[in-house]
C-alpha cells in the first residue's frame, strides 16, 4: 500500500484549515499548517516588528523565517512517511514557500526552488479566494485583494513545478470536504 500524501493550499481566509479539521474529525491523518505558531512566535520576541503584511516579509530575517519554515514543511512531509495510514493531508506545501517568496518579491537560490521537485505529492487541491469567508486576525494581516494575488502565485508555482491541480470549489466545509473525498475516491 502507497502513502498518498496530499495538500491542501490556497491564500489566506479560503477555509483551508476547517476543512483540514473536518478531515481530520472524520479520522483522516492531517499535517497542519506551521506559519501560525512561528508568526506568533516571532510577535513574541522582544524587538518583534509590527507586522503589517504577511509575515514572509514583516520578520526581522525573512530569509531566515522562509528557510525555518522550508525545512519545517520537509520535516512534515518525511515524517509522514512514518505513518501506517494510507492518506495524508497537508495543509499547505512544500512549494508554498517559494510561491509566497515569489508572490513578495523575494531573492532566494536554487535552494529554495529544488524541494519542489525533490519531495513529491500525489494531489494538490487548491482553494479560490472567497470574499465573504476573508478575515485578517493576529496571524492573518493580508488583504482581499492580496490572498487573490497570493493564489495565482501559488497556482502559478505549483503548475511550473509539474503539478495538475484540482480547484476546489465554494461551499459549505462539509461540501468542500465531500468534494476532496470524493476526487481522492474515499467517498
Amino acid at each position: 500500500m502507497d502513502l498518498k500524501k496530499v495538500v491542501i493550499t490556497g491564500g489566506p481566509s479560503t477555509g483551508k484549515t476547517s476543512v483540514i479539521e473536518n478531515l481530520e474529525r472524520k479520522g483522516y491523518h492531517c499535517v497542519h499548517e506551521l506559519i501560525r505558531s512561528m508568526t506568533s512566535s516571532e510577535k513574541n520576541e522582544n524587538d518583534a516588528p509590527d507586522f503589517a503584511v504577511n509575515p514572509i516579509v514583516s520578520v526581522k530575517d525573512p530569509k531566515k523565517f522562509n528557510q525555518n519554515l522550508l525545512d519545517g514543511r520537509i520535516k512534515q512531509y518525511t515524517d509522514a512517511d512514518s505513518t501506517t495510514e494510507e492518506i495524508v493531508f497537508f495543509d499547505r506545501g512544500i512549494p508554498d514557500v517559494h510561491a509566497y517568496m515569489n508572490c513578495f518579491g523575494q531573492t532566494y537560490s536554487e535552494a529554495f526552488e529544488k524541494p519542489c521537485y525533490t519531495y513529491r505529492y500525489e494531489q494538490i487541491l487548491l482553494m479560490p479566494p472567497w470574499k465573504e469567508i476573508h478575515v485578517v486576525d493576529n496571524e492573518r494581516f493580508e488583504s482581499f485583494e492580496e490572498a487573490e494575488r497570493i493564489y495565482q502565485h501559488l497556482k502559478t508555482t505549483y503548475e511550473q513545478v509539474g503539478y495538475t491541480i484540482t480547484i476546489v470549489p465554494t461551499g459549505t466545509i462539509e461540501e468542500r470536504t465531500d468534494f476532496i473525498l470524493k476526487q481522492l475516491n474515499l467517498k
